[in-house]
């Protein structure tokens, strides 16, 4: 007899918040209205022109503890970053129709046993895809839930092979001005780069996702694949990826870059870190009224804290 040992993010699947709760329309636009007067910016509820339907992804019934309800997924498609396609909440919902994801390859270079320029279906093992739910804490201090479905992305760095020796992953962003409009902005320098401790990218919650809500991931979530560390703010969590690079030096990553003071390496969520320009205590949980408390690493200490010990956890990494 086969015993299955459940792991740390698996969920009786009657504890994941119903279909007809979470596919409420009215309820969240009824909220999403309410949400424009309470700070930071409002919602927007955008239909964009689709050159693709987006398919179901086959995948196993496993979560994380949610937390609370899902973020509809109107609000998950409609309401993000994503600077390639404007600097509005609701450009990427708009403009990135224009983007291809079908054919794509990423480059797996540096530090690897097989370099090479993987096809993304040869690098993502489809036959083992799962739903995992995590909490998503933007830097800017909003959140959501959301149903992601991938791979472990050490599942990925074992496809490659990690050379002893390596001790960060580098990730970066297509930029392709055809496809992306809001790169002829010089809002930071393209491409967008991110970046992780070997460690961190192999700790089990680090997921390579090619979906949400059951379907293959929308253009303006990052398709086709995209990284999710739900420990730290959203912006590491980079978005249709080209390259992954293993190396030895550490990455200088885009926001780094830009204002190291504001956006550093590391970035864990952590309430009793301000950011410079304002207080990372609370959140604004999209569909919700009013602020909740946010945990520091977002929920997710006794899966990743043993990560950063010795580490000043006050300072803005």
């Amino acid at each position: 007899m086969r015993i299955r040992h459940r792991r740390p993010w698996d969920e009786r699947e009657a504890a994941v918040t119903p279909e007809p709760v979470y596919l409420n329309r009215r309820r969240f636009l009824m909220a999403a209205g309410a949400l424009t007067g309470v700070g930071a910016v409002g919602l927007a509820v955008q239909s964009a022109p689709q050159d693709r339907i987006l398919q179901p992804l086959p995948h196993a019934k496993t979560s994380f503890d949610p937390g609370g309800e899902l973020t509809p997924e109107e609000a998950i498609t409609s309401y993000n970053n994503y600077y390639e396609f404007g600097v509005d909440k609701s450009d990427p919902s708009r403009n990135a129709w224009r983007l291809q994801p079908k054919p794509w390859s990423v480059a797996v270079d540096g530090m690897v046993e097989r370099p090479a320029a993987y096809a993304f279906e040869d690098l993502v093992d489809f036959s083992a895809l799962e739903e995992r739910i995590y909490r998503l804490r933007c830097v800017e201090a909003w959140s959501m839930v959301v149903p992601w479905i991938g791979v472990p992305l050490a599942s990925l760095l074992d496809k490659v092979g990690v050379q002893t020796g390596a001790k960060y992953v580098r990730f970066e962003t297509l930029a392709d001005e055809k496809q992306m409009p809001g790169l002829k902005w010089p809002v930071v320098d393209w491409p967008y780069v991110e970046g992780l401790r070997l460690d961190e990218a192999t700790n089990p919650l680090a997921l390579i996702a090619v979906g949400l809500y059951g379907k293959e991931l929308p253009n303006q979530n990052g398709a086709p694949l995209r990284l999710v560390v739900p420990w730290k703010y959203g912006f590491k969590s980079i978005k249709s990826i080209v390259r992954i690079t293993l190396t030895d030096v550490r990455p200088r990553t885009t926001w780094e870059r830009q204002n190291a003071r504001e956006y550093g390496f590391f970035a864990n969520v952590n309430p009793d870190v301000p950011h410079p320009r304002w207080s990372q205590a609370t959140e604004r949980r999209i569909g919700e009224f009013g602020r909740r408390r946010t945990e520091k690493f977002n929920g997710y200490g006794e899966l990743v804290a043993h990560l950063y010990q010795g580490m000043d956890l006050r300072q803005y990494y």
